[in-house]
């Protein structure tokens, strides 16, 4: 259909196992694509590529929007940081390729979501840090109360009512699925914090007002099937295609 845009979902490299085999291996819970998928999208599934780190314009030329998706701890050697004992599972080839597509793709003006860790991998793009630990800094555990689930990791998010975030999401009280550790510290060039935890004010969600569509949410939309912000996304994505005379898809 020359009406489904294209949306490049980064992927992690993890572990996994299946049948007999135990190996490396490229991963991303399914809920993205289904949610990219129930937008009217299609969904480009995006393994850490070495030669996209020096040319991300070979990969962004395929695509209408971008998703860099949750995962591990983004190395803190990425914005000049010690790490912490409790920053785990870094994976520099991953954020390598994530922080080019990023800062591309918001040179380019590509519809772009960061989510959970990719809103952070947007901030460090930005020259921003990171919190490392957050039961540290904020003395609670409540963005990750219960490790491996979403149950009980709910939480409302005050979204500034001019903000995208608060158009993205339809309202200015946000009920979010979170699953996190690190949030976002120093602030990264241009971006505006626009949503803040009920918990404790953490930034919760940051963009970039000069773009048409550069978001950061620390929460999972793509667990939440009642949630706008994945079709905002891919809405953005296919009228942009539109904008330049080309059919979604024909990035």
């Amino acid at each position: 259909m020359a009406d489904r845009p294209v949306i490049g979902l980064c992927a992690a490299v993890e572990r996994a196992r299946w049948g007999a085999w135990d190996t490396p291996a490229h991963l991303l819970p399914r809920e993205y694509a289904d949610a990219v998928q129930r937008a009217g999208g299609i969904a480009l599934l995006l393994p850490p590529d070495p030669r996209a780190i020096e040319q991300p314009d070979e990969l962004l030329d395929l695509l209408d929007g971008l998703i860099l998706a949750g995962g591990s701890d983004v190395d803190p050697a990425a914005y000049g940081a010690e790490p912490h004992p409790e920053t785990l599972g870094v994976n520099p080839e991953r954020d390598a390729f994530e922080l080019a597509l990023a800062t591309r793709a918001v040179h380019r003006d590509l519809p772009f979501l960061g989510i959970c860790r990719g809103m952070q991998v947007l901030n460090v793009a930005r020259g921003g840090t990171l919190l490392q630990h957050l039961p540290e800094s904020h003395g609670h555990e409540d963005h990750r109360r219960t490790s491996g689930s979403f149950d009980g990791n709910d939480h409302l998010v005050r979204l500034d009512a001019t903000s995208l975030a608060a158009r993205a999401a339809g309202e200015e009280s946000h009920r979010t699925l979170s699953h996190h550790h690190q949030g976002v510290d120093a602030v990264g060039e241009g971006l505006v914090v626009t949503g803040h935890s009920v918990l404790d004010d953490l930034p919760e969600a940051i963009e970039l007002p000069d773009r048409r569509f550069v978001l950061g949410v620390q929460w999972h939309p793509e667990v939440d099937e009642t949630s706008r912000l994945i079709a905002a996304l891919v809405d953005e994505a296919r009228e942009r295609a539109a904008d330049e005379g080309q059919p979604a898809g024909a990035a």
